[in-house]
């Protein structure tokens, strides 16, 4: 069990650090804050996501994967302690990581269409083909 949980953990950490730069982060800051409070734990949980998230996002492009692989790593670690800390069977990380991914697939899938439009000029002339003779 204990490399499922390291598994569950370190699955649910990257998802959390993908839904970071989504629309549904708030969502998913609720869900995991809820997870991480549940047992009494840290108080200052939704203060840390923040300051987490405007980390990730004030990265440039160089230094944002090693940041989300920190952040991956530090969260995998704290959210695989409460799940051994439970009944260490992994049910609450399962759901956890059950809800994130779903939330994932739904903002995969709620992307933005591009609509273009064309206004002015004129219609362009049909190509005659190469070798014919309009009579």
């Amino acid at each position: 069990m204990d490399s499922e949980l390291t598994v569950l953990a370190a699955s649910s950490a990257t998802t959390l650090v993908s839904l970071m730069v989504t629309d549904s982060w708030a969502h998913a800051r609720g869900l995991v804050g809820r997870y991480l409070t549940r047992a009494g734990a840290d108080p200052d949980t939704s203060d840390d996501l923040r300051d987490t998230r405007t980390r990730l996002l004030a990265a440039d492009s160089t230094e944002r994967e090693r940041t989300a692989r920190e952040i991956s790593r530090r969260y995998g670690d704290r959210l695989r302690r409460l799940a051994d800390a439970d009944d260490g069977s992994g049910e609450a990380l399962r759901a956890l990581l059950t809800s994130l991914l779903q939330l994932s697939a739904s903002a995969a899938h709620s992307g933005r269409t591009v609509d273009n439009r064309i206004s002015g000029g004129s219609p362009a002339r049909p190509r005659r083909p190469v070798g014919h003779r309009y009579g």
